[in-house]
């Protein structure tokens, strides 16, 4: 997976992100099968954000960036600030 693919797929969640939290404001709240994707949503866009670091760390450092794997989201999702 080149990097361009990790941005496609983190604009076409950023999309689906937008138009989820749009439809939460239009109809005052989500479902709850709207929720659990919102949050699923979210969690991806973690992944592939530390999916991207990782791989730019690799290739900053002269290793090879494909080496890099999505962590699980538990993983990635237990990272603090």
């Amino acid at each position: 997976m080149a990097d361009s693919d990790i941005f496609e797929n983190i604009d076409e969640l950023v999309s689906e992100e937008r138009d989820l939290r749009d439809r939460s404001v239009a109809k005052m709240g989500l479902s709850t099968d709207e929720k659990a994707r919102l949050r699923a949503v979210e969690v991806q866009l973690d992944q592939c954000w530390d999916l991207l670091r990782r791989r730019r760390a690799l290739s900053e450092y002269g290793e090879d960036p494909s080496t890099a794997k999505v962590r699980p989201a538990d993983e990635v999702e237990g990272y603090q600030s």
